[in-house]
């Protein structure tokens, strides 16, 4: 299957149709939802509201995740259909038509975090010719550095193509003054297995800074894959216990004089004589 960024530019590939396909897809608004939660969770914010920038906010679905825990915030996005599905379905944000590969223009400290889903790997695509894949992560990672306040937290889940791809996206950050590093959440799942870069715009006075956990590292399943593995093994047991409850017995009394008949016949061999006992089952002796 071709990844969406070898197919079109992100503002092409979701047009009108595309857009209200991502967003009307219960599958996809359920993962959103559930990554939206996971990079807050990783923002590691204080208590209380806190004003946060959703890079590649789409129609909205990770937004909604942020007014839900109580934030205020501002999405950019490069598509304009899918900023026109977020309008008609209210989204409480304020919302930007912008590409992320020319920068973040808001002035310094203005956010206290950053969060974005499903996008960071657009950047590192060159669908044209003036687009180049380091320069744009470098006016991007530069200016949202400088948008951010000072410890604040940067969190980008996204799905890299290759190690290499992975390595220069932290080499920009890293060189636009960014701290932090990678994390891969249930690393040894196919399904489950999510990528998270998770990035600090300095370092707070008297605070350091510490790669949060990544889930799954000590060999637990996704709660979708536990249930799924519990719901599996119990169809099992109860596949065993039908099979072994409506199997019936291919020895019984039919079977047992048929090979004494054909015994006879050969007569190379006595063959006891049928009574009433013949097929019948022993009890069992305690």
């Amino acid at each position: 299957m071709s990844r969406p960024e070898h197919i079109a530019p992100p503002e092409i590939f979701y047009g009108d149709t595309e857009a209200r396909k991502y967003t009307d897809n219960s599958r996809i608004a359920s993962i959103q939802a559930e990554m939206a939660y996971r990079a807050l969770e990783l923002l590691n914010l204080p208590e209380g509201p806190a004003y946060l920038l959703d890079v590649g906010c789409g129609s909205g679905l990770s937004g909604e995740i942020l007014e839900e825990e109580g934030h205020f915030w501002v999405g950019m996005d490069i598509a304009p259909s899918m900023l026109d599905v977020a309008q008609e379905r209210d989204a409480e944000g304020d919302l930007f038509l912008q590409d992320a590969g020319q920068g973040v223009g808001f002035r310094p400290g203005t956010f206290d975090g950053a969060i974005s889903i499903s996008v960071l790997q657009w950047l590192c695509n060159a669908d044209k010719q003036i687009n180049r894949p380091k320069a744009r992560l470098q006016r991007f990672f530069s200016t949202l550095y400088a948008s951010l306040r000072k410890g604040a937290r940067a969190i980008f889940q996204f799905y890299p193509e290759n190690d290499d791809q992975i390595q220069l996206i932290i080499d920009v950050a890293t060189r636009c003054g960014f701290e932090g590093g990678l994390l891969i959440d249930y690393p040894n799942s196919r399904k489950a297995k999510k990528y998270y870069l998770c990035l600090f715009a300095g370092q707070q006075t008297g605070v350091r800074n510490m790669m949060p956990k990544a889930l799954g590292q000590d060999g637990e399943l996704h709660p979708d894959e536990a249930k799924d593995s519990v719901i599996y093994e119990n169809k099992r047991q109860i596949q065993r216990r039908r099979k072994s409850s409506s199997r019936k017995s291919v020895k019984n009394k039919d079977w047992i004089q048929h090979k004494k008949e054909i015994a006879r016949e050969r007569g190379d061999k006595p063959v006891a004589r049928d009574s009433k006992f013949t097929g019948r089952k022993r009890k069992v002796k305690f």
